[in-house]
């Protein structure tokens, strides 16, 4: 029997709308001008803890 796949890196929540707020985070994607900066440098597990912060943010401040 062979073991599934690993699963894929996660893409970057990056959705082109690149604009920062006051505290220096994306209002696109959530994430802070330094998780950004950093993304192509992290691990697969570092850019999941990132997307699960940005995805946080995005509805903290849509509440």
């Amino acid at each position: 029997m062979t073991s599934p796949p690993p699963p894929a890196p996660p893409a970057s929540p990056c959705i082109k709308v690149c604009v920062l707020d006051a505290q220096q985070v994306c209002v696109g994607c959530g994430r802070t001008l330094d998780e950004i900066g950093q993304w192509s440098r992290l691990t697969e597990e570092q850019q999941r803890l990132v997307c699960d912060r940005a995805r946080q943010r995005r509805q903290a401040a849509a509440s």
